[in-house]
């Protein structure tokens, strides 16, 4: 069974950004479709977010 994540940014409720190690990411309004994202490619990901914020 999946595990998906929601931002620690996002308030409580069912207007999220959810992700899932390994599977990719989804909205928790539409939780029974998701885009996959491979894990190179969501570290990938995050090495460019982190270099922005920098």
């Amino acid at each position: 069974m999946p595990v998906w994540r929601k931002s620690s940014y996002s308030i409580e409720g069912d207007n999220c950004v959810e992700i899932g190690r390994g599977i990719g990411i989804r909205d928790s309004k539409a939780p029974t479709t998701h885009l996959p994202v491979s894990d190179k490619a969501w570290s990938a990901f995050l090495e460019l977010v982190r270099g922005a914020s920098s």
